[in-house]
């Protein structure tokens, strides 16, 4: 189900708990609310429809995926960057990496650790800044 943008900051600024089992139909809904803007978002994380759990969605190459429980383990070669998002209006500095290594869930429980470069890296660290209340 595609479901409302949430622009309310104080929302966004809360960090968000982990997810489960009974939070798979959230991660569903990620990935129809994420169709349903691919003019103009690239990824989402839970926080952004509403939920507060630990679950984030991302174009990986074309490819739409969804994390639950995503933590980044490892960054390298850091660089500077502006991004925009979707909750947020204008567009704000980061600090980035180019390559980082992730450990997650699927939408199967199954556990997985791997590493992503570029603009797909950079993707999932602003949704991984979303899941800790942080604002770019």
């Amino acid at each position: 189900m595609i479901r409302p943008i949430v622009h309310d900051e104080a929302l966004l600024s809360r960090p968000s708990l982990p997810a489960g089992a009974d939070d798979l139909g959230t991660a569903q809904d990620l990935l129809d609310t994420l169709r349903a803007h691919n003019q103009e978002c690239v990824g989402m994380a839970a926080n952004m429809i509403g939920v507060s759990r630990r679950i984030i969605v991302f174009n990986d190459e074309g490819r739409l995926r969804a994390m639950l429980n995503p933590e980044i383990v490892r960054r390298s070669r850091p660089y500077e960057t502006e991004e925009g998002c979707l909750s947020l209006t204008g567009v704000r500095p980061a600090t980035r990496y180019l390559s980082i290594r992730v450990r997650f869930q699927d939408t199967a429980l199954a556990e997985h650790t791997e590493t992503f470069t570029g603009m797909t890296a950079q993707i999932i660290q602003h949704e991984c800044d979303h899941l800790e209340g942080i604002l770019i």
